[in-house]
């Protein structure tokens, strides 16, 4: 009978925690109408829009950077019109690359 009881209270713990981690992240997630996010963006950091991409459920990826200070940010924007902040860092690099030949193992 203890063992139950011992089970229980192990399970209960991590349902606790698991919720409290969920509330965390929901807590650090950065998001916002577009045009405030888009706003913010280009005053604060001098990004524009680089690229763009259709992902599920008509979600919107882009990708804004600033050529001047290489800051870049990674938004998606659900069909809701919220965005949010998914990733952003430094060392932004312009890049058109063509695809190698067909059969070039490179």
């Amino acid at each position: 009978m203890t063992e139950k009881y011992i089970k229980l209270a192990m399970l209960s713990a991590g349902l606790v925690l698991g919720a409290a981690s969920y509330v965390e992240a929901q807590d650090l997630r950065h998001c916002a109408p577009r045009d405030q996010v888009i706003d913010r963006l280009a005053t604060k950091y001098g990004e524009t829009r680089q690229s763009m991409g259709l992902g599920a459920n008509n979600a919107v990826m882009e990708v804004f950077a600033s050529i001047e200070s290489g800051s870049w940010t990674i938004t998606v924007t659900m069909a809701n019109g919220i965005t949010c902040l998914v990733a952003s860092g430094q060392s932004f690099e312009e890049l058109a690359e063509a695809l190698p030949p067909k059969g070039d193992d490179a």
